[in-house]
């Protein structure tokens, strides 16, 4: 048999085993994730079962009252001695497993899970206004990455799964196993890594199938969806571009919740985190609606559909609650509050469209939807995963084209305004905070691949043209089904995906470096 033959043979041995190990590491890290998450979210069903009973119990006695609110402030203290203790808990916790896959962060996982367990379960169990999503995707990739320690594996092998095991999380929360891999390809790791693809489907769909054991099978939003005419299409790019502006208010507003926050140096932070569980004390006898992920004002707007100026009273409650909770620090995300923010949005959008144009009365349903998606696109600027995110968890196919049209114009607004994207500016935030990433330990390289987009400075130019640093190797060039052999004088076109042989020392500084090479920012 000739060399060349030969050659052929071992790539394609290789591609079979390593498809064979991705998909073993998928399912190890979609049964972690699937448990965590799963895990996370018995307890905050349960935390908010024992605060509606609490407060029933507490109401009309002052003694009570006062004994509940000495309460609260003592779990706050307590939340505040946790991300102390811990500090990747706090927040969502998505800007932190996005900082670890860049390689600036390195926490230790069992930590960050016993920490957002708690914390979470605290936060949520005292009414403040978060969500399981986001910290769903935190536990899910330290569950993922828990297992890659145990079982000693490589750091590529290790990156990817904590990659994976994030989007199960996602997926075990909202039963919507493509919108977890779609997001992390979109907003995690903003590349097109076929390995990754391919351990992040099987993990996904396991942590979802993990999860339906134990909740069932339904959609977690059950709308009964009105088709809108063409002829109104246009009312959907209105809506699209006023979710722009409100999601790039959104992500201003939000970061300055955070720095106001921060600004109180003077005051201990076990005082900060007692006093917003105290407001969050007063919130639930007042607007109870508003406490927690947002569950009660789903029920509230499918059971009751309140008139326009209550709907415009709680989107504004819930919005500033929201700040109030997330802007303190506490374990917990804005993924679920922000998707009901959408939902009232396009609820009141709807109603008005319906009686200024005598459309469908329940054609609000249709403008909810494809606001949940379009407030999402403007805040997280990852409109694909928002709009299957948002199909997964209606279950109706026909929202796709309004989710569409809204999404991308609201995605195209949000970017004209120029706003950065809510977790991009967090892990900003997160990186400036603690300095410049520490240098890991340990020689080991790490694989990581890159897609060159159309209009690259690179394309079209030799690997030799491009200074690339002495501590990266381009070990190969995937070109369609072919594995180029990377040499100097290898022309590089767009689409390929260059295979980096990365220094682990120095993976955050010198993948920044390539991204930017290959962006032309």
């Amino acid at each position: 048999m000739r060399k060349k033959e030969k050659s052929t043979l071992r790539k394609i041995e290789y591609r079979k085993k390593e498809s064979f190990y991705l998909i073993i590491r998928g399912i190890e890290a979609g049964i972690a994730a699937g448990l965590a998450s799963v895990l996370y979210r018995l307890l905050l069903s349960n935390a908010e079962t024992a605060l509606g009973k609490i407060i029933e119990f507490v109401k009309g006695s002052p003694v009570k009252i006062a004994v509940w609110f000495c309460a609260l402030a003592a779990m706050g203290a307590l939340v505040s001695f946790i991300v102390k203790l811990e500090p990747m808990s706090s927040g969502s916790g998505i800007p932190q497993i996005a900082g670890e896959i860049k390689g600036y962060f390195s926490p230790s996982w069992w930590r960050v899970i016993i920490a957002k367990l708690a914390g979470g379960t605290i936060s949520v169990f005292c009414g403040l206004s978060l969500g399981r999503e986001g910290p769903s995707i935190q536990l899910g990739g330290m569950a993922a990455k828990g297992v890659a320690r145990l079982t000693k594996a490589d750091k590529t092998t290790q990156l990817r799964m904590i990659s994976s095991g994030g989007g199960a999380g996602l997926a075990a929360a909202f039963n919507a196993p493509i919108a977890g891999i779609m997001f992390v390809l979109e907003e995690l790791q903003h590349t097109f890594d076929k390995a990754i693809l391919c351990m992040g489907i099987v993990a996904a769909v396991t942590a979802d199938f993990i999860s339906k054991v134990f909740f069932g099978q339904n959609t977690i939003f059950n709308y009964e969806t009105a088709n809108i005419p063409l002829r109104h299409y246009w009312l959907l790019i209105i809506l699209g571009l006023l979710l722009g502006v409100l999601g790039a208010g959104y992500n201003i507003i939000m970061n300055a919740g955070q720095d106001l926050f921060k600004k109180f140096a003077g005051i201990p932070s076990y005082v900060k985190f007692a006093a917003v569980f105290i407001i969050s004390g007063a919130v639930s006898f007042y607007i109870p609606e508003v406490l927690g992920g947002g569950h009660n004002m789903v029920e509230l707007l499918m059971n009751e559909h309140p008139g326009i100026s209550t709907l415009l009273f709680l989107l504004i409650a819930k919005f500033v609650f929201s700040v109030i909770s997330f802007g303190s620090g506490a374990p917990g995300g804005i993924f679920f509050p922000m998707l009901i923010l959408g939902t009232y949005i396009g609820a009141i959008f709807g109603d008005i469209s319906i009686n200024l144009l005598g459309l469908d009365p329940d054609m609000w349903q249709e403008f909810a939807v494809a606001a949940m998606a379009g407030l999402f696109a403007s805040i997280v600027r990852a409109p694909i995963t928002g709009i299957i995110l948002v199909f997964e968890m209606t279950g109706s196919i026909d929202n796709l084209l309004p989710l569409a049209v809204v999404s991308l114009i609201s995605y195209a607004t949000a970017n004209l305004i120029g706003t950065a994207p809510i977790y991009t500016s967090l892990l900003e935030k997160i990186i400036s905070k603690k300095g410049t990433p520490a240098p890991t330990s340990g020689g080991e390289k790490v694989l990581q691949t890159f897609i060159i987009p159309t209009g690259s400075p690179i394309s079209g130019k030799t690997i030799s043209d491009t200074d690339w640093g002495k501590h990266c190797l381009i070990v190969s060039v995937e070109r369609g089904e072919t594995s180029i052999t990377p040499k100097g004088d290898t022309v590089l076109l767009d689409g390929d995906a260059l295979v980096f042989l990365v220094s682990q020392r120095r993976f955050a500084r010198d993948r920044g470096r390539i991204e930017r090479l290959i962006n032309g920012e």
